[in-house]
């Protein structure tokens, strides 16, 4: 936040060097920031554990808004989207399954069966402790446009797994910076890359 500051005033002082411009200076800051805010990035703030320990509550994280619009949600993203049974709540999970994809739940592994895997695969979810792990048993087969998500700490989430599959209307975008706390600062927060699947 400092440094936006910094640059705002850098720019007021450029282009509006006396006291009476501050007016104008408001309105152009209003037509810059209020469409970056609207289309291209949204502040979220963690509640709950259900990414822990990946994300905790509090953590503020900066989602992208844009990147969806030009290409396709991935396996291990972390997207938040809008609750499909209350649109009005906003949630944080990790896509598991992608679209006409079948996912499997036995025990805690995860068998995903697609195209190019119609015998299955295990995802290797390293991100998930032990003690966080949870047994399911269930089949789910994805239509298009639909999506499988899951929290990191399966003891603790509310995800596909209880209310089914998520639309790919209700996805606000993917969290692309962590601010706060500020020891865990980063880029692509959560990131993963399976080690396991092309």
């Amino acid at each position: 936040m400092l440094l936006v500051k910094k640059i705002i005033l850098f720019f007021r002082e450029l282009l509006f060097p006396e006291k009476q411009s501050t007016i104008i200076f408001a309105l152009l800051v209003l037509v810059i920031v209020i469409p970056i805010r609207i289309f291209i990035a949204k502040p979220f703030i963690v509640s709950g554990t259900s990414m822990y320990p990946t994300f905790d509550s509090w953590h503020y994280l900066i989602i992208d808004q844009i990147t969806y619009r030009l290409d396709e949600p991935k396996r291990g993203d972390v997207i938040v989207f809008r609750y499909p049974h209350n649109p009005s709540r906003f949630f944080i999970k990790r896509i598991i399954a992608l679209p006409s994809e079948t996912i499997t739940l036995t025990g805690t592994k995860t068998i995903i069966k697609n195209d190019d895997y119609p015998e299955g695969f295990d995802l290797d979810e390293t991100y998930i402790s032990k003690e966080k792990a949870k047994p399911s048993n269930m089949t789910v087969r994805l239509g298009k446009g639909e999506y499988f998500v899951m929290g990191d700490n399966r003891q603790s989430s509310a995800d596909s797994r209880y209310w089914g599959p998520l639309t790919d209307s209700h996805i606000v975008g993917r969290a692309i910076l962590r601010l706060f706390p500020f020891t865990d600062v980063g880029t692509f927060p959560g990131d993963v890359q399976y080690n396991n699947i092309n």
